[in-house]
């Protein structure tokens, strides 16, 4: 069985980035990678819906909070079979956003804490009613909001295609977002998580050495 690794931070943190880095690392030391990105945007009908409703798409939608939530869940739900399969043939799952992006954003955008409703909502939600893989190890590549909001925008405008979203433009909601992710890691919220400065050179050896040295 591998080992489930989940990359978190903030829109624009350079999880993409490290994601690569870390898959090339680990086939170099001969072990086997899967990756897979959520929300699944263009595979999944529910991450589909996401998207079209943060770009102002089926009315009030994308103002309700736990309808948001519900449709990042049930595209997790829906990938869950691929995510056993993978973590059945390869040494390392890598995912880029999991559970704890809908925890963080949630109650972000409800101006909650990680004790709060909407967390322990998603929790149940995702892990105990949907039975999703429970992780092994979190990453949390912290970067400032700041630079987050300049590496989001600066995408955004190299990518015509790929215009910013509602969360990715509101910027105290990425603020609140970072403080959240900051908690969720303190607490070790669902696993233990390992911070990684995203503004500084990762050590992307020690990191992967770290992540297979742990139980």
């Amino acid at each position: 069985m591998g080992r489930l690794v989940v990359i978190e931070g903030l829109d624009g943190a350079g999880k993409r980035t490290l994601t690569e880095a870390l898959t090339k690392a680990l086939h170099d030391r001969g072990s086997s990678v899967s990756t897979m990105a959520f929300p699944r945007y263009g595979e999944s009908v529910h991450a589909d819906l996401v998207r079209e409703a943060l770009h102002g798409e089926h009315g009030d939608l994308g103002g309700s909070v736990y309808g948001m939530a519900l449709l990042y869940a049930l595209d997790r739900r829906d990938a869950a079979p691929g995510i056993r399969a993978a973590l059945a043939t390869h040494d390392v799952v890598l995912l880029d956003r999991y559970v704890a992006s809908n925890a963080a954003y949630q109650a972000a955008r409800l101006h909650q804490d990680i004790d709060g409703q909407v967390v322990s909502w998603v929790r149940a939600l995702e892990i105990d009613r949907f039975g999703l893989p429970v992780p092994d190890t979190h990453l949390l590549l912290r970067v400032a909001p700041a630079v987050a909001r300049e590496r989001a925008r600066h995408r955004a405008a190299a990518d015509t295609a790929r215009p910013q979203d509602a969360f990715e433009s509101d910027d105290g909601l990425q603020a609140r977002c970072a403080r959240l992710y900051d908690r969720l890691a303190e607490a070790g919220w669902l696993a233990p998580w390992h911070v990684v400065d995203g503004t500084a050179r990762v050590e992307v050896d020690a990191l992967v050495a770290d992540l297979l040295a742990s139980p």
